[in-house]
């Protein structure tokens, strides 16, 4: 039996993946071209391109991208390089309303990635070349989809329509789909950490880890209040039963979304990792979204965008209660660095054998193990 089929075994039996799976730069190369850049991965926040115009540059896995919104003010991907000499073509975020000029040769292209301007590519008094075929030549557009809040893409274009791939997690989180409002100011950050992406995403499947690293969350939120979850070859988490939203000092609360089922998401939350790099939670007044950015075998960047549910929640009344969202749930990433980067450093140990899983509170861990070890074989 392989390595990798005992990682696909039953939870109570199956071995974690082998050490390789996390600091050798080949496993990881192979590993991007198959989860990363075959499946829906997600890049970048619809809230990065707020405006008509509005372009942000951003890699998945070296792999140059910028995200755009057109003039029909939907959020499209292309490659990031003009198609002349592949040149980087947005170097950072901004307003391109009059078009993305290449800063080489100025080769210049429209919001949907039309070739418009070859200055001079004739010659001196020439910005015209019958070799030059200005529809053949417009950006390469990658396909793009966004799902509360994020922007998703599939690089190699393999995958199967995004919500066909995850129109599990689509119907049990329907009520979500709903229009999402981002401060950019304060509603996000950035966590640079020394760990392989996958290494996170364990981390954030399970509950197991509350009393020991989240301490204050443990407190109100108890392990004994979540609840596993489990969708093979698709997505895993965790639930709680208890879920506190954040109060003024005068008891004024964020609104909630519109049409919830009350008798459930009024103490409810999930936090579910859509696979392979998306750390999703919901809840009834707000939604967040970290992107698991790899930068290498052992480097992630994390980043992380919070979505609220109505206009309203943006003034400036509720701007204190944002900002304390926003600390709450940095406070609680942080305090899991010194957890992900333990155990890349741990997983230079040479007898390790990619560990067990408690079959309690293990399995959506596992559910996750048993996806790369499947996708990988």
């Amino acid at each position: 039996m392989s390595y990798l089929a005992k990682v696909q075994q039953a939870v109570e039996t199956a071995n974690g993946l082998p050490n390789e799976f996390y600091t050798d730069p080949a496993v990881y190369a192979q590993e991007t071209k198959r989860l990363l850049l075959g499946q829906w991965s997600g890049v970048a926040f619809a809230g990065d391109v707020p405006e008509v115009g509005d372009v942000f540059p951003v890699e998945l896995a070296g792999v140059p991208l910028v995200v755009v919104r057109d003039r029909e003010n939907q959020v499209r991907v292309y490659e990031n390089v003009c198609r002349h000499r592949g040149m980087i073509l947005v170097g950072e975020a901004g307003k391109a309303k009059q078009g993305m000029r290449c800063p080489y040769h100025s080769w210049t292209y429209d919001l949907n990635g039309r070739l418009v301007a070859t200055p001079l590519v004739g010659g001196p008094d020439a910005n015209h070349h019958p070799c030059i075929d200005k529809p053949e030549l417009g950006l390469l557009e990658v396909p793009a989809h966004v799902y509360l809040g994020v922007v998703y893409v599939n690089v190699s274009k393999d995958a199967g329509p995004f919500r066909e791939m995850h129109s599990k997690l689509l119907d049990r989180w329907a009520e979500f789909e709903q229009p999402l409002f981002f401060d950019r100011d304060v509603s996000q950050f950035t966590l640079d950490v020394a760990c392989n992406w996958k290494l996170a995403v364990e981390n954030y499947c399970e509950a197991y880890h509350l009393p020991w690293i989240h301490p204050d969350l443990n407190s109100y939120s108890r392990i004994e209040d979540h609840y596993n979850i489990v969708e093979s070859d698709a997505y895993s988490g965790q639930g709680t039963t208890v879920f506190n939203p954040t109060r003024t000092e005068d008891g004024r609360l964020l609104d909630t979304f519109t049409g919830l089922k009350d008798q459930w998401w009024n103490g409810q939350a999930e936090y579910i990792v859509l696979y392979p790099n998306v750390l999703a939670g919901v809840h009834r007044d707000h939604v967040f979204a970290m992107l698991l950015l790899p930068q290498g075998v052992n480097h992630t960047i994390e980043r992380v965008g919070i979505f609220y549910a109505s206009e309203a929640s943006m003034g400036e009344d509720f701007a204190d209660l944002r900002s304390v969202n926003a600390k709450q749930w940095r406070l609680v990433f942080d305090e899991d660095i010194q957890v992900v980067e333990g155990m890349q450093r741990g997983r230079n140990a040479p007898h390790f054998d990619g560990g067990r899983f408690s079959p309690a509170m293990d399995t959506a861990t596992h559910c996750f193990h048993a996806w790369v070890a499947k996708s990988m074989s």
